[in-house]
């Protein structure tokens, strides 16, 4: 009997990550059987350093059996309620945020399950702000190139990743959006940094009309997808007086920079700006559960609640298992001082990498704290990138892996080839010499396979 195309393929055995995998055919994933401190474990027992904290998240370090047994108790205490309703993890996490971690008057928060969650609330919550103080006419969100803030259709809109946009714009409402400081030494600047980059900002808030613009969104130093990108001091505060000069609210996406990423509670605290919105996400709970937020400062909300508006929540936001861990990463993160050795850590990494700076296919090594990248290309000079078709990233990171260490594939558009470095706080001296030896060995090593 003859058996369809259909009928044959249930018949087919399966292999477990056939099993695993979403799309027909994808390439097999890292098998990680169990974490420890700055390792994941594949099944076999072979140890790869976490050079990335996995998405850059892990800070407190993997398999903190405290945070764990927290996260026990809660669930013990209260399993689900809807994330309005009070619990004692909810109070407590908010009460430890707003008196220890929280900038400036930033002091009201709403969780979510995620960072891209973040981003898109952050957005609702200043159109309704505008919306409860009866200027329905703003609504655009100024964004800027060479950025993410997520894969929500809200998110993916304000952001300027081109490959997670691709094919899905007729989905999504377009907004003005401003170049990034990119690259540092930008053409924009003849290489003496006026700030003209910030000051484009007025410029699109003047041609769309102030009275549309509801809201500008940035990464203060730049995660994945330009790696890192760091402005120059003057940049957030002329971008923080602007905003202030046309009424718009400042959004700061701290999803992968904040919670002492930088070697600071955030980011924005390197300029002294305290933004309208701040967005949480990665390391609020530290990889310990899914944990995002928004901030906000009493500002903000207020014509909110004042029009007896409301912000509509995710069913799984500030779960109280969320809450707690959360709680518990934070907790070790003051104990253990854990910001500022990710500022000390940080330091040596940067010192570690300073032989890269000269290398004739890396274009910048850049960053702060704990969130540092190295910018691949052909051409030094030109700033050339390779082919896309060569895969530079996807081979670093391979060789990487290879030999014991795996960094994070970044980059887009004009910084096509960037390798990203975010390992949790506790990472050891040697294991930061080992990270940056690894990373040159396979630089020069897959540069050599690919160049002409």
């Amino acid at each position: 009997m003859r058996v369809s195309g259909c009928e044959a393929s249930h018949t087919t055995p399966m292999t477990d990550l056939d099993r695993y995998a979403f799309l027909p055919g994808a390439a097999s994933p890292i098998q990680v059987a169990r974490t420890e401190g700055s390792f994941l474990i594949t099944p076999d027992g072979t140890r790869i350093l976490d050079a990335s904290g996995g998405a850059i998240v892990s800070n407190v370090g993997h398999g903190r059996r405290e945070v764990a047994e927290a996260v026990g108790r809660a669930l013990a205490e209260v399993d689900y309620v809807v994330p309005p309703f009070h619990t004692p993890s909810r109070q407590r996490l908010i009460e430890r945020l707003q008196d220890r971690w929280l900038p400036g008057d930033v002091r009201r928060c709403v969780f979510t399950s995620g960072g891209s969650e973040s981003v898109d609330s952050a957005i609702r919550v200043a159109r309704q702000h505008f919306v409860s103080k009866g200027e329905p006419s703003r609504y655009k969100v100024i964004g800027r190139g060479l950025s993410y803030h997520g894969v929500t259709l809200g998110s993916l809109a304000v952001g300027g990743h081109t490959k997670r946009r691709a094919g899905m714009e007729p989905l999504l409402t377009e907004h003005p959006r401003i170049p990034p400081c990119y690259p540092l030494r930008c053409a924009m600047c003849q290489g003496s940094c006026d700030l003209s980059c910030a000051d484009v900002l007025r410029e699109v808030i003047e041609r769309e009309g102030a009275e549309t613009v509801a809201a500008f969104i940035a990464e203060p130093i730049g995660g994945s997808t330009a790696g890192a990108l760091t402005p120059p001091d003057g940049y957030w505060p002329r971008i923080a007086e602007i905003c202030r000069e046309y009424g718009i609210l400042l959004i700061a996406d701290e999803v992968m920079s904040g919670f002492g990423r930088t070697g600071k509670r955030f980011a924005v605290e390197h300029w002294d700006v305290t933004p309208d919105l701040l967005v949480g996400g990665k390391g609020l709970a530290g990889g310990y559960a899914p944990m995002g937020a928004v901030f906000a400062r009493e500002e903000v909300v207020q014509p909110i609640a004042e029009a007896r508006d409301e912000i509509m929540f995710f069913t799984y936001a500030a779960h109280p298992a969320s809450c707690a861990a959360a709680e518990a990463v934070l907790d070790i993160m003051e104990r253990e001082n854990l910001v500022e050795r990710a500022a000390e850590m940080g330091e040596l990494l940067s010192r570690r990498l300073a032989s890269l700076a000269e290398h004739p296919n890396v274009a910048e090594v850049r960053g702060r704290g704990l969130l540092q990248a190295v910018e691949i290309v052909a051409d030094r000079e030109s700033r050339a990138p390779f082919p896309a078709e060569a895969k530079v990233t996807g081979r670093i990171v391979a060789a990487g892996v290879a030999d014991g260490v795996f960094f994070y594939p970044g980059g887009c558009g004009p910084a096509r080839d960037v390798v990203v470095l975010g390992p949790p706080f506790t990472i050891s001296p040697d294991e930061i010499d080992q990270i940056a030896s690894v990373l040159e060995k396979a630089i020069d090593g897959v540069v050599a396979r690919v160049s002409p």
